[in-house]
């Protein structure tokens, strides 16, 4: 089991693995050109059903330990004040700042700097005001389709959730493969489930800046480097919190 790493850990292991000029000085896409038309239609002959399985939550609106920016929801025009001749219309306005502990969202590679660049070399100063200029989520406009793989890492040990705190190492993620039946692969979608939502129904919210959350331990990226992992997701925020890397608050966001 890895321990003890520290921040020149990390900046070696973001020089080692990184993928900056793999798919040109350009590119903007990253891992999602690991997507293939291969990969994608191996991934869809893999349906066997026509079940649905959401990934999201509902949108928090209510304040709470692990949702310090609540969404706004507005209601705008409802029915009750609305006229009964004729056409008439409800509306409603959401105010939403997406990244947090709460509200689902999927980074774009604009959205973490390290040392001053963020994906492909490009400058942090790409990112203005007015939005992104380079590394936008509008690099995964044509749609993101993949097989998905839940590594369910509760299960593996036998709990319902995994405590705050609690990091993920290589080794967990390799046996819960094996306990699983599958391997991750090249252009896969990885989700890694650490049970966050059981607990929080079972023992209520909790300040995970304060009191940490289950995650990849930063041992974990030279595996997802070589399973060829294209998007990374999970119930927590992907990152054991803390990090357990001295000077590295979030080693897998940085790499």
């Amino acid at each position: 089991m890895a321990k003890g790493m520290t921040k020149a850990d990390v900046d070696s292991m973001a020089e080692e693995l990184r993928n900056w000029g793999r798919w040109g000085a350009e590119d903007e896409r990253g891992a999602l050109n690991l997507m293939t038309d291969e990969t994608r239609a191996a991934a869809l002959a893999l349906i066997q059903d026509s079940s649905v399985v959401s990934c999201a939550l509902p949108l928090p609106v209510l304040p709470a330990p692990d949702n310090f920016r609540p969404v706004e929801h507005h209601v705008l025009r409802g029915g009750d004040a609305a006229s009964r001749e004729g056409l008439s219309f409800s509306a409603d306005y959401f105010a939403i700042a997406p990244h947090g502990m709460a509200t689902t969202h999927l980074d774009a590679l604009c959205h973490v700097f390290s040392n001053g660049k963020m994906y492909n070399g490009f400058d942090q100063s790409e990112v203005r005001s007015d939005g992104a200029m380079k590394n936008s989520i509008m690099s995964g406009r044509d749609g993101i389709v993949g097989r998905g793989v839940l590594l369910d890492i509760p299960g593996l040990k036998g709990v319902d959730w995994l405590e705050p705190g609690t990091p993920i190492q290589p080794e967990d993620l390799d046996a819960a493969e094996e306990r699983q039946g599958v391997t991750v692969g090249s252009g896969d979608i990885l989700l890694i489930g650490t049970g966050r939502d059981a607990k929080r129904a079972a023992e209520g919210t909790w300040d995970s800046r304060q009191l940490g959350l289950a995650g990849l331990y930063a041992a974990c990226l030279p595996w997802l480097k070589e399973r060829g992992v294209a998007v990374l997701g999970c119930d927590g925020v992907s990152d054991v919190m803390p990090s357990g890397v001295e000077g590295s608050i979030q080693p897998i966001h940085e790499v």
